[in-house]
């Protein structure tokens, strides 16, 4: 069940949704799509994420960027947004104490804004890049990303072209990633194989280490 609560990142507040399951293991905070495309917590793919996160016992933190919905503020191009994640893993981290292992997952702009804050934030183990656009962003600081990466992508997403998908993939030895046949960027009609794919994610990132990349082709 989830919780409405309140991120506060300076001046600025956020609205959020936290559920915190029985004795949770972990910690995770979900970063939506562009804001001025009309991304926000609500997005299908963010709300798949989170519920089977909860499933697998994680903490799950669900939150606006600023100048969306309810939060404050305005629009930042990625900057103040990156505050508000750090925000909402202080959050989690005051939730759930300062031995729980917290992850990162983001969907899109959220993949770009959340993983750069995760692969420089000390108390982040695990990141789950989810439909990185490629096409706008450079992702290049991945290589230095210290926690254990999953990127995921659908096969017939035009913003996260598959040969710059699997070129970025494959320059990442640690990473693990995943393709889901047929998928597009929002992952219309695919969001249980994206669910099964992310679900592996939660289960095993408190426990992971960094190894050989590995490829999975997901079922569609």
């Amino acid at each position: 069940m989830e919780e409405a609560v309140e991120i506060e990142v300076g001046a600025v507040r956020l609205e959020a949704r936290l559920a915190y399951p029985s004795a949770p293991r972990a910690g995770v905070a979900l970063c939506h799509p562009h804001p001025l495309y009309g991304g926000d917590m609500d997005n299908p793919v963010v709300v798949r994420a989170a519920e089977v996160c909860r499933e697998a016992g994680l903490a799950t933190l669900r939150f606006n960027f600023r100048g969306v919905g309810n939060s404050g503020g305005i629009h930042d191009r990625g900057e103040g947004e990156q505050e508000d994640v750090r925000g909402a893993l202080v959050l989690l981290e005051k939730a759930l104490g300062p031995a729980a292992p917290l992850g990162v997952i983001g969907h899109s702009f959220g993949a770009w804004v959340g993983s750069r804050v995760a692969c420089a934030h000390d108390r982040v183990s695990a990141v789950a890049a989810i439909a990185p656009p490629l096409a706008f962003y450079d992702f290049g600081f991945l290589s230095a990303c210290r926690p254990t990466l999953l990127l995921l992508a659908g096969s017939r997403d035009p913003y996260c072209p598959m040969a710059e998908f699997e070129a970025l993939a494959a320059g990442l030895p640690g990473a693990r990633w995943t393709i889901i046949d047929g998928a597009d960027h929002f992952f219309f009609g695919k969001l249980y194989p994206l669910g099964q794919a992310v679900a592996t994610w939660a289960h095993g990132f408190s426990e992971s280490s960094p190894g050989k990349a590995r490829r999975d082709r997901g079922a569609g």
